[in-house]
């Protein structure tokens, strides 16, 4: 415990601090909103109320076709569109295939094969020895003929140039300069006077037309968005932003209560059908198949084993016994076989192999 007080603030500094409390805007609520007015509150509770009745049913039956699908999709539809896929890959996709590789590949590597030998070798044979050179002739011929041409034509454009300079361009030129130039002008200058005169009418035109919508549309419209659309519109926000609320809230609510209802069927289910049929299982169908399994089936299986074992003995002597028959046959007609006498593949044992130790080396040769 703190024994010693503070020492008392000067008068002038609490006087500061409490006019400063007052000019403080009001603090929001902890989560940065605004305090709520009275018209949300008395709105939320009945729209919560009324949402929570109508969405609980709607809940419940969304929950229960969640489970039925789920069910369905694990135990038919899963297994049904496996072996639909199965089907499928074997009726249309395994045939297409093979007749893509056995059929369609070896059929187009012999066509391209063809193609390039009756058709590929002589185009380009053709192209070789007689495409290029007429092509290297008739392009000898453009060149000489062409210069020719130049020639002539250098002459002719040069008197045509003469010609449509005096002609054409120098009475062009006269005529741009005293005559259309002025016309031009003075047009100008009249047209200018007109554009500054239709510019000031439709400024004038403008500005009334201006003021005359000002005073008869937007000042109206802006009092009726200001005074009447605008209130409306938030009245509407808060009832559209509480019904949502409401429906979240009454979801989740629905969600806790389907599921403590699914939960309790579900205990109900496994107490009068799962379990009665699991002890059921336990107690009577395991001890009866134990004894059907040791008293008959293990009995058939060895009984069925033996009878498989001396089948196969059977025919492994009957094999056996057709084999030396064939070789004796063989042997009546044709005799015995010529045995091929036994080639030792190592080095001859008369000359001694060259080792470190040999002296059979230039180096240490004596």
């Amino acid at each position: 415990m703190d024994l010693h007080k503070p020492p008392a603030e000067p008068a002038q500094q609490q006087l500061a601090q409490h006019q400063s409390a007052h000019q403080r805007p009001a603090r929001q609520s902890p989560e940065g909103q605004t305090p709520e007015g009275c018209l949300v509150v008395a709105i939320r509770l009945p729209v919560r109320i009324v949402v929570l009745v109508l969405v609980v049913p709607v809940r419940m039956v969304w929950d229960a076709l969640v489970v039925a699908g789920r069910f369905l999709k694990d135990t038919v539809l899963r297994p049904v569109g496996r072996a639909l896929g199965w089907v499928a890959r074997a009726v249309f996709v395994w045939p297409f295939i093979g007749l893509w590789r056995y059929v369609v590949v070896p059929l187009g590597r012999a066509l391209a094969w063809l193609g390039n030998v009756l058709v590929v070798v002589p185009l380009g044979w053709l192209h070789r020895h007689v495409l290029t050179p007429l092509g290297h002739a008739l392009v000898w011929l453009a060149r000489g003929i062409g210069s020719v041409l130049a020639l002539l034509m250098t002459g002719m454009y040069t008197a045509l140039a003469w010609l449509v300079r005096y002609l054409v361009v120098v009475p062009a030129v006269w005529l741009y300069t005293w005559v259309l130039a002025p016309v031009g002008r003075a047009v100008a200058w009249c047209a200018k006077g007109l554009v500054r005169g239709v510019v000031l009418l439709a400024t004038g035109l403008g500005v009334a037309l201006y003021w005359i919508l000002r005073v008869l549309f937007v000042l109206p419209a802006l009092a009726l968005w200001r005074w009447v659309l605008v209130p409306v519109w938030r009245f509407l926000a808060v009832v559209g932003r509480e019904v949502g609320e409401a429906l979240g809230h009454a979801w989740r609510v629905a969600g806790r209560i389907s599921l403590a209802v699914g939960r309790a069927l579900g205990t109900l289910f496994r107490w009068i059908l799962v379990e009665p049929v699991r002890w059921f299982h336990r107690a009577v169908l395991t001890p009866v198949g134990h004894a059907v399994r040791d008293a008959v089936l293990r009995p058939a299986a060895e009984a069925a084993r033996s009878v498989g074992r001396a089948t196969r003995l059977a025919l492994a002597s009957a094999r056996e016994s057709a084999r030396q028959a064939r070789a004796d046959f063989r042997r009546m007609l044709f005799g015995e076989p010529e045995r091929a006498e036994a080639v030792d593949g190592r080095e001859p044992l008369g000359l001694e192999a060259r080792t470190l130790d040999s002296s059979t080396t230039a180096l240490t040769k004596d």
